[in-house]
């Protein structure tokens, strides 16, 4: 399973590198998290629906869908000068919550249609909503480097949990919902995303020459965000967990070797996205 999970990350992590580092001609870190966001969706309504609640499936993935997009510069660009986008959001939030609702009153089976609501409405802003986020943040100056900043200290702390963890690991974290995690993965988790988060500083591991360095960040403020960081997207993992725990399934999926589905493999991802964002708007601007 070790091997799986390296071979597969080995594989991959190239093709999302390339994705966020290139923007033309096309948002390529877009396209990717559009694709990803959707299947990840149709997991997350596969196993509410195996769990005897079914959702809006179709509903719920094109909103998802229109969710992600509504975080991309270029695509907001091109709406602009039609449509007011301090609109977008609320009125894609409206349609999310009323449409669903009249669907279910016209459905011939009213059993279980508030529960089917409330799943339908949780995909659309769990995966479309959060991720988001991280389009958004691409678009941002410096997006680029704040895109890598999120995902790079959400692997160092995944990595650093799970082999401290599996290998020292003696208090649980908790067991009711995700047995193998421990306290002493989580502090090292935690350790890791601040360690790396010093790579973006000019000055720290780059000397003379920072390809990813952050400016307008110091040492500070980035050893900061990577707690806040690790904290958050280790609350979504357990998050994720408790979800798969409720609906009796221990992996999303079967689409990434040795990593479950497109849903186990975002739940700390997205966390990240989002505490940077509202970093960038709330501290640095």
């Amino acid at each position: 399973m070790l091997k799986k999970r390296v071979i597969t990350a080995l594989c991959g992590l190239p093709i999302l590198i390339a994705a966020i580092w290139f923007d033309k001609p096309l948002p390529w870190f877009t396209v990717l998290l559009a694709i990803w966001g959707v299947l990840a969706a149709l997991e997350f309504y596969r196993l509410v629906a195996a769990a005897k609640v079914p959702p809006l499936t179709y509903f719920g993935l094109v909103w998802t869908l229109l969710f992600i997009l509504s975080g991309d510069a270029s695509l907001r660009n091109i709406i602009e000068p039609h449509f007011d986008l301090n609109l977008m959001v609320p009125l894609l939030l409206t349609i999310a919550v009323v449409v669903p609702l009249i669907g279910l009153l016209l459905r011939p089976q009213k059993a279980e249609a508030f529960t089917s609501w409330a799943w339908t409405l949780a995909g659309i802003l769990y995966v479309g909503w959060l991720l988001s986020f991280l389009i958004a943040l691409r678009g941002e100056q410096d997006g680029r480097n704040l895109v890598f900043f999120a995902l790079f200290t959400t692997f160092a702390s995944d990595t650093a949990a799970f082999f401290v963890g599996r290998a020292w690991g003696r208090r649980k974290l908790a067991p009711s919902i995700s047995p193998a995690k421990t306290w002493e993965g989580a502090i090292a988790g935690v350790g890791g995303a601040i360690l790396i988060s010093l790579i973006f500083i000019p000055g720290h591991f780059f000397s003379w020459s920072n390809p990813l360095h952050l400016p307008h960040v110091g040492s500070w403020s980035a050893m900061l965000l990577g707690l806040f960081v690790s904290v958050l997207g280790q609350t979504g993992d357990l998050a994720e967990s408790l979800f798969k725990r409720n609906m009796g399934v221990k992996d999303s999926g079967k689409l990434i070797p040795g990593h479950g589905g497109l849903l186990d493999r975002m739940d700390s991802v997205v966390f990240a996205g989002v505490v940077v964002y509202w970093y960038l708007v709330l501290v640095i601007r």
